[in-house]
């Protein structure tokens, strides 16, 4: 696996250990507008990864170091994601400029990337989020056509198993569980949050509205996180 050195000025001093992989699409109308903007000191915004339509992954952001990508963000109890995480960016124009599927070269280098991130750091599956996830009243990135599932299937993040399980408590309660931002903890409407979590788990049907079908997923996924973590202990 080659990368490419593409510093950028933009980061800081963590304070906390790495435990989170926020994945983000560039949303820029090419990828060198976005390799710019992640190195300008003028905007302010970095990650420590840009994976480009062809495979080729720059580095701008040394791992230890803090960089700038999850902005106003919240996830099972913490608001400063950037502290806590690596953020990888790959390159597609996202929602705004013509959304379109990720390649091949782009995926089997992020999990060549991501494994190599996880034999570096302590992430579990559960916390490879979205930036969607992190932040539902803003972002809608990666979006619903990231391959979420075929990333699991490495290892790279959560994806439902099919169980047969269902909630026994509140759908919000099970979300904030889970480590979605909901209210009163955080300030973003619950159709956000389920929106999110569609575009993540579910997404045949990005409406907003709560149903059967995502309470089997969620109650899946808690199912799984709890069987990880029971497995570690």
């Amino acid at each position: 696996m080659r990368i490419v050195e593409c510093p950028s000025p933009n980061h800081d001093e963590r304070g906390a250990p790495i435990d989170m992989l926020v994945l983000h699409y560039t949303g820029m109308k090419t990828g060198e507008e976005a390799l710019a903007r992640l190195t300008d000191p003028a905007a302010k915004v970095s990650a420590h990864y840009t994976i480009d339509r062809d495979g080729r992954i720059y580095r701008h952001v040394a791992e230890e170091r803090r960089a700038w990508h999850a902005g106003v963000s919240y996830w099972a109890g913490e608001r400063n994601v950037n502290a806590r995480s690596i953020g990888i960016e790959i390159v597609n124009p996202g929602h705004e400029y013509g959304y379109v599927p990720f390649t091949d070269p782009q995926i089997a280098s992020l999990i060549d990337l991501s494994r190599g991130i996880f034999a570096r750091h302590p992430i579990p599956p559960a916390r490879v989020v979205a930036h969607s996830d992190v932040a539902p009243a803003r972002k809608e990135d990666p979006g619903e056509l990231f391959p979420w599932k075929c990333l699991a299937e490495y290892g790279i993040g959560l994806w439902p198993a099919g169980g047969f399980y269902t909630l026994a408590e509140p759908f919000e309660k099970a979300l904030a569980r889970f480590g979605y931002g909901v209210s009163p903890e955080v300030d973003v409407p619950v159709e956000k949050v389920v929106t999110a979590f569609q575009r993540h788990f579910r997404t045949a049907k990005l409406d907003g509205m709560w149903d059967e079908e995502c309470g089997r997923i969620l109650a899946d996924l808690l199912e799984q996180r709890e069987a990880a973590m029971h497995a570690t202990a």
